[in-house]
């Protein structure tokens, strides 16, 4: 069996913000190893987000970020299941966190489901067109589309982008993450972004 060293702990600790006994657990059930037990963590965070997917969340907190001198403006809301977890420093971290992400983002809606549907009408007509341009045959058109589609959701969705701060982490990962730490169901309700200029 692996020896795990302090400082094992602490570097998976930066790396995951995971507690020292999780960190622990994670490196003696990968004999040591720091990126498997990264993932090990993390596999353990969607579990207990998973368990704790069905129960209300009534509390939270509404967070704002204003950036370049008040040209950009972030809200967003932010909910746990009671006072206590909205008031620890894990909690508001990501809340904080998140606002700066959606200032930096521009997402256009939480989930794939929030966009409008003309909105992706609209690229699958760009997309389609795009692809016509360079000659592509028609019978592919569709598999082009439903590709570049995926890859939108992705760069547009703030759950399915890939957190400004660590790219290797998308949001939903982040959430799962603050979900595992604080032992409550975490959910982003809504935001709204403003920008000097735009409509």
């Amino acid at each position: 069996m692996a020896t795990i060293s302090a400082a094992m702990v602490k570097e998976l600790r930066a790396k995951s913000g995971a507690g020292i006994m999780d960190c622990k657990e994670a490196l003696a059930a990968c004999e040591g190893d720091l990126s498997q037990a990264g993932d090990f963590l993390r596999k353990k965070g969607l579990a207990t987000a998973a368990k704790r997917a069905g129960r209300a969340t009534s509390e939270g907190i509404v967070q704002s970020y204003i950036h370049m001198g008040g040209k950009i403006g972030v809200m967003v809301e932010v909910n746990c299941e009671t006072d206590f977890v909205a008031k620890t420093d894990d909690f508001m971290d990501f809340a904080k966190n998140l606002a700066m992400h959606i200032a930096a983002t521009c997402p256009v809606g939480i989930m794939p489901e929030d966009v409008p549907n003309q909105v992706i009408l609209k690229e699958k007509e760009i997309y389609r067109a795009q692809a016509l341009e360079t000659g592509k045959p028609e019978k592919i058109l569709d598999k082009i589309v439903e590709g570049k589609i995926n890859k939108f959701y992705k760069d547009n969705c703030l759950m399915n982008q890939q957190y400004v701060k660590d790219p290797d982490k998308t949001i939903a990962d982040c959430l799962n993450e603050v979900i595992a730490k604080t032992g409550e169901k975490i959910s982003i309700k809504r935001f709204a972004r403003f920008q000097i200029g735009e409509s």
